[in-house]
């Protein structure tokens, strides 16, 4: 039975979206964050920071329940969040940020940790997430897909479904933790199953896949990006054929996410038989927070009426710290004062128990009516050690073009900054299979940064006195990251390396030498 069918049989309602297609970006946010203060009003937090004096902010005309909600509420990381509060939930306690208990932890690194962290899912989060896939699968009648696509299944890549039972809680990938709680119906177009799904060895499971490859009928892929690539590879080489989709023939669609796609689209690009539509969504382990709803359009759409009340600040020198640190009486704003163009890092406050939470990501705001963005980076991974403020988005670019330029493929690459004598540098590690000549390649990436970044091209004149470029092997990468336990799912390398963890990687690449 076609999916789309399937959802339309199984009563799945489409009111959130129409209600999002024809509302203003504020009213709903506004909305949002009442129900999500209604709901936590009883629990220890809500109590301590006083949620029925904000929501009685919102019998008064205007912002009063936004300006109550700034003024009582401090603003979190994950750490601040995690020690005072999540804490406790991973414990047992009830009622400490949202209503019950929190079965379900999400381990998430993200790109710049060392450990783990812990973020909760708690059963709303889970409903949510599952109600705004549903939204995503239905805006593909949107695109020129054949009729073939909605009777096959979606390989979804993701972390083991087998989680890991401490006792009051469950812990694993977002990826596993949604696989395993999957809903009835969806089971029928689900790949690679549950059997393999369980499997925790990330080896073993590419294998299984691999084996199984060929009895499938999939039409959508979901994963990141470096995984599915690994993966595709992995059967072309299994089976002997040329491209994916002599195993394959109906695949049109991939769903990507977590980093940008473009330093791996050439790659792709090799191990396909015909052209495929690429959807890129925003789905972090503290929400469903976008993903792209247009054909042929970068931007993605962020979910207004789901479960997550966002906040925005101007990525800007006066509110961050070099390090990437909001600084003390940073002001936030709503949806609705934000400006098309302008960066901002996000907070958000969720049906997780997150609350004024900062994810760490930046975000460019495209279409202001239609609450539309892109993501250029993370707070922390923007290199501006003298005042070239180089963005991940910057970086993306550059190695595409610079991979287009050289008919090359680069899917890794991490850049770090480093002193040179009294001055500045910067060392880029670039992960690729091909022959290439370094001097080359330096050249070309250092002028394609110029010309997309003024602030770089003028401090590549003043401090930022060189560029150093190592090539290695495309595995180094990923066998630094199974040293660090981080294979698979939805993890994936820094783009931009800082202190011990520049030590680490550059005595492994000492040792892999």
């Amino acid at each position: 039975m076609p999916i789309l069918g399937t959802l339309l049989k199984k009563g799945i309602r489409i009111r959130e979206s129409l209600e999002q297609e024809y509302s203003n970006p504020f009213d709903l946010q506004k909305s949002e964050l009442k129900k999500l203060l209604i709901s936590a009003s009883q629990t220890a937090f809500g109590k301590q920071y006083q949620f029925d004096h904000i929501l009685a902010g919102y019998k008064n005309v205007g912002k009063e329940f936004f300006e109550r909600f700034r003024q009582q509420v401090p603003i979190h990381n994950y750490n601040k969040i995690y020690d005072e509060w999540w804490s406790q939930a991973k414990l047992g306690r009830s009622n400490v940020c949202w209503p019950g208990k929190v079965k379900y932890f999400a381990l998430s690194s993200g790109t710049s940790e060392t450990s783990s962290k812990y973020i909760p899912i708690t059963r709303d989060m889970k409903k949510a997430i599952q109600k705004t896939s549903i939204r995503q699968i239905l805006t593909l009648g949107k695109y020129d897909l054949p009729s073939e696509v909605y009777q096959g299944g979606i390989l979804m890549l993701g972390g083991s479904t087998q989680l890991n039972n401490r006792g009051t809680y469950f812990e694993g990938d977002l990826s596993g933790i949604q696989a395993a709680q999957l809903p009835f119906w969806f089971q029928h177009f689900y790949k690679p199953g549950k059997r393999i799904a369980k499997t925790r060895d990330w080896d073993a499971k590419l294998d299984e896949i691999a084996a199984n490859a060929r009895n499938w009928n999939i039409n959508i892929i979901v994963g990141v990006p470096a995984w599915i690539q690994i993966l595709m590879e992995k059967i072309l080489d299994h089976y002997q054929v040329d491209n994916i989709h002599e195993i394959w023939p109906n695949l049109s669609v991939y769903v990507h996410g977590g980093v940008s796609f473009d330093p791996y689209r050439k790659g792709f690009q090799k191990l396909l038989g015909r052209d495929i539509y690429y959807i890129e969504t925003y789905l972090a382990s503290e929400g469903f927070i976008a993903f792209q709803n247009k054909p042929d359009q970068r931007a993605m759409r962020m979910m207004l009426n789901n479960g997550i009340f966002y906040e925005f600040v101007p990525f800007e020198r006066q509110y961050f710290s070099e390090d990437g640190e909001l600084q003390p009486g940073a002001r936030t704003m709503m949806i609705d004062e934000v400006e098309e163009g302008k960066e901002y890092a996000l907070l958000l406050s969720s049906c997780a128990g997150a609350w004024r939470y900062l994810i760490g990501d930046v975000v460019k705001v495209t279409d202001k009516d239609e609450a539309e963005i892109i993501i250029t980076g993370r707070t922390k991974h923007f290199l501006s050690l003298c005042g070239e403020h180089l963005s991940v988005d910057n970086m993306n670019k550059a190695i595409e073009l610079v991979s287009d330029d050289l008919n090359i493929t680069i899917p890794e690459f991490t850049v770090a900054g480093i002193p040179h004598g009294s001055l500045f540098a910067h060392h880029w590690y670039i992960g690729t299979d091909d022959p290439v000549n370094e001097t080359e390649m330096r050249i070309k990436l250092d002028n394609c940064l110029k010309e997309l970044n003024d602030d770089y091209a003028v401090e590549r004149s003043a401090a930022l006195k060189e560029v150093f470029i190592s090539v290695l092997p495309v595995s180094t990468f990923y066998k630094y990251m199974e040293t660090k336990g981080k294979v698979g799912g939805q993890n994936k390398f820094p783009r931009v390396i800082k202190n011990t963890q520049l030590e680490d990687w550059r005595s492994f690449i000492n040792l892999a030498v």
